[in-house]
């Protein structure tokens, strides 16, 4: 009886190995016949639907051993949007991996914080994902801002900078939208959370962490940068943000000139009273934080102190003094400093 159990357990153990060595060939070995199909994976779209497409396009041998498989080594999430070209015979396991960042055909770019929608357009053109002209064109197109939910916003300040792996096939639009998707799923929570006093529209929000973006790199000093600019709101104070008269400049420019100060346009804030029109870069999170939730401190002015920090004043006449140290008195202040 002992001798029969034994044998029973061998021959058991012998075919579940067998299958399961078989079921790994498949799922390693290529089809047989040669063609190519195209698979499109949309964003967020199931595991389960994209397990489902490779099977009907004949990529994929049968659903079960491969959503087994991925799900085993936990890859089902990892499955990145994009439309794929897979040229059969081809594994199953070399077509998981060919969607896969860091496996497949991926464009890998880091977008900093801070920049504007024009030279993001140029960082993915040398990133060689796609032209600029086309990207900028893409970027002002209706139907996509319409789509996108920001057909009176525009799309600037909505392009969230972080690192994005695009497939190869990605379209310029597709490329946009991804950057706008990531941007609501990071500021979107934010909104919902509770802001104290905070009356400003989420477009608004946007804009001022724009404006924090732009006036220092000093995550630190954002939340006193950003009480500067709320309280001189509350009290209709010109916010005299010299980025907002810059923007747009061509050729580019570091400072102001006295007519730029004195340019109509609505982005100006050395003439108009409250926010510009719309965010002037695209701000990264920890401006988002600052716009939402500015220091408890009744500052109305900051100065640049060449290093890289500011000299925060409530009165202007403390403001003038530090203008005077750190700017040299022969310059105009480089900072809001104007009842």
């Amino acid at each position: 009886m002992k001798y029969f159990l034994l044998t029973l357990l061998f021959v058991v153990f012998w075919c579940l190995l067998s299958v399961g060595l078989s079921l790994t060939a498949l799922f390693f070995r290529p089809l047989e016949k040669a063609r190519t199909v195209a698979v499109k994976v949309e964003h967020g779209e199931s595991f389960a639907s994209v397990v489902h497409k490779l099977k009907e396009k004949g990529a994929i041998p049968e659903e079960r051993f491969f959503s087994m498989w991925a799900r085993l080594w936990k890859l089902d999430k990892k499955i990145h949007w994009g439309f794929y070209h897979f040229d059969l015979p081809l594994a199953p396991a070399e077509a998981l991996n060919q969607m896969i960042p860091g496996k497949g055909p991926f464009h890998r770019v880091t977008i900093p914080e801070g920049l504007t929608v024009r030279e993001i357009a140029e960082l993915l053109d040398k990133a060689r994902i796609a032209p600029e002209a086309a990207l900028l064109a893409a970027a002002a197109a209706p139907e996509l801002l319409a789509r996108l939910g920001l057909a009176d916003k525009g799309i600037e300040g909505y392009l969230f900078p972080d690192t994005y792996y695009f497939p190869a096939s990605a379209t310029e639009g597709e490329v946009l939208a991804t950057m706008v998707e990531q941007f609501h799923a990071v500021f979107d929570p934010m909104m919902r959370q509770p802001a104290g006093e905070q009356r400003l529209t989420a477009h608004e929000v946007v804009t001022l962490a724009s404006l924090i973006e732009e006036e220092t790199g000093d995550q630190k000093e954002r939340p006193l940068i950003s009480a500067v600019f709320h309280n001189r709101l509350k009290i209709h104070l010109p916010l005299q943000s010299d980025p907002t008269v810059l923007y747009g400049h061509e050729p580019p420019a570091k400072a102001p000139t006295h007519k730029d100060l004195k340019n109509r346009s609505p982005y100006n804030t050395y003439r108009i009273k409250g926010l510009p029109p719309g965010p002037i870069s695209n701000p990264g999170l920890s401006s988002l934080k600052a716009a939402l939730a500015p220091a408890d401190v009744p500052y109305l002015y900051f100065v640049s102190k060449n290093d890289g920090s500011h000299e925060f004043s409530v009165e202007l006449a403390d403001h003038n003094r530090a203008v005077k140290l750190y700017q040299g008195g022969g310059q105009r202040p480089a900072k809001p400093a104007r009842r």
